[in-house]
């Protein structure tokens, strides 16, 4: 029996409900079919997304079909990782990265600003 996916597939139309609306920090896989890195890394997310279930959401935009939104933010390269608070980026990182560099990324970038930052 395979096991459902625990990253949440947007495009150009769900992008804002999905990623700026979201009520918790969101980690935005751009990515496309034909890149091996981006497949390489699949696995790695979808256990992000599971063992982080409620207080991140993880997230997989095709690049190719999803133009606007991939223009928007200047994704060049895939895979591209941003991560979302309160509708802004406040992280990014280029390549297939290491489970460990992904959940310091994410615990960075979830923590509450510091006062006077």
């Amino acid at each position: 029996m395979e096991i459902p996916k625990a990253v949440l597939e947007v495009d150009d139309a769900s992008f804002g409900r999905e990623v700026e609306q979201s009520a918790v920090p969101v980690l935005v896989d751009f990515t496309a079919e034909w890149c091996a890195p981006c497949r390489a890394l699949e696995p790695t997310l979808e256990a992000l997304a599971r063992d982080l279930a409620g207080r991140v959401k993880v997230v997989r935009l095709d690049v190719g079909a999803s133009q606007v939104t991939s223009e928007r933010f200047g994704v060049r390269a895939m895979p591209t990782l941003l991560l979302f608070r309160g509708g802004k980026v406040v992280r990014q990182a280029v390549g297939a990265l290491p489970r460990a560099h992904l959940e310091r990324m994410i615990a960075e970038g979830s923590a509450p600003a510091a006062v006077g930052a």
